[in-house]
């Protein structure tokens, strides 16, 4: 299983990283169909109990998206709006098929993904110096979870949510902010090199980013595993080998995203 993890991390993550630097369109289509993907294993999650029209949910991601790539904005209430109708309407039309719980599955599923998946492209988008805290922000998690597995692999002891994560333990949680502390701490020491002499981006700053979100972002991790516990299964989807499906992977990194986004819109700028 590690074996393949790995492989798959090699294949993908230059990708993130290149579509990531050219920002701009290509990141945000990168982030629309993971999101978009992520939606449909959620809805897929609350199917087995629920059923849920996926296509309103993916619509409310999107939303968000397009309102945070729009920087004059203006989009969201209007088009929230505009969602919530129709998707009333059919739930209306379809009322003797379709439950009360289907329709606030999916709105609500929605709403998640797509204000946290917002983050993503307000990050990245941030003047000056957002592709540098997007490359400390994301990589801050992954480095704390990897760090998480193989302290908690190795010393854990005492479990962290034993009825959600068996896996995780509080000296896994541990290794992982200290991991991912330090890794911010050293990409922001490194991208400082290259931002502006009046950048805010210093190893200072890292560190206290990398520990906020190392902290912080595995609540989302910890927010699906109810959802899967809840529809019976280990991953959201198999669409990554080694890793699960897509909302497996990103449910810490919109924690992340978000976390980074708020944490330099006010307490840097």
């Amino acid at each position: 299983m590690l074996r393949t993890r790995l492989l798959t991390a090699i294949v993908l993550i230059p990708i993130v990283i290149w579509l990531v630097y050219l920002g701009g369109l290509p990141f945000v289509a990168l982030v629309a169909g993971l999101t978009a993907l992520a939606e449909i294993e959620f809805c897929l999650l609350i199917a087995r109990r629920f059923q849920p029209s996926h296509l309103f949910g993916v619509a409310l991601v999107w939303l968000f998206l397009l309102d945070a790539r729009l920087t004059e904005g203006g989009v969201l209430r209007p088009g929230l709006v505009a969602v919530l109708c129709i998707s009333l309407i059919w739930q209306i039309v379809r009322h003797r098929h379709l439950k009360t719980t289907d329709w606030t599955g999916v709105i609500a599923s929605g709403l998640y993904l797509g204000a946290y998946g917002s983050c993503l492209i307000k990050l990245r988008q941030l003047p000056g110096d957002g592709l540098w805290w997007t490359l400390i922000a994301i990589p801050a998690i992954l480095f704390a979870d990897s760090g998480a597995y193989f302290v908690g692999s190795a010393w854990g002891q005492h479990k962290l949510a034993p009825s959600l994560s068996p896996g995780k333990t509080w000296e896994g949680y541990g290794g992982g902010i200290l991991v991912g502390s330090l890794a911010a701490a050293v990409l922001a020491w490194l991208w400082g090199f290259r931002t502006d002499p009046g950048s805010a981006i210093t190893a200072h700053q890292g560190l206290l980013l990398g520990a906020l979100i190392s902290g912080l972002a595995p609540i989302g991790d910890l927010t699906v595993s109810i959802i899967k516990r809840e529809a019976g299964v280990d991953n959201s989807g198999k669409l990554l080998p080694g890793h699960g499906g897509v909302l497996d992977r990103l449910d810490s990194v919109l924690w992340a995203a978000a976390i980074g986004y708020y944490y330099v819109v006010w307490l840097v700028k």
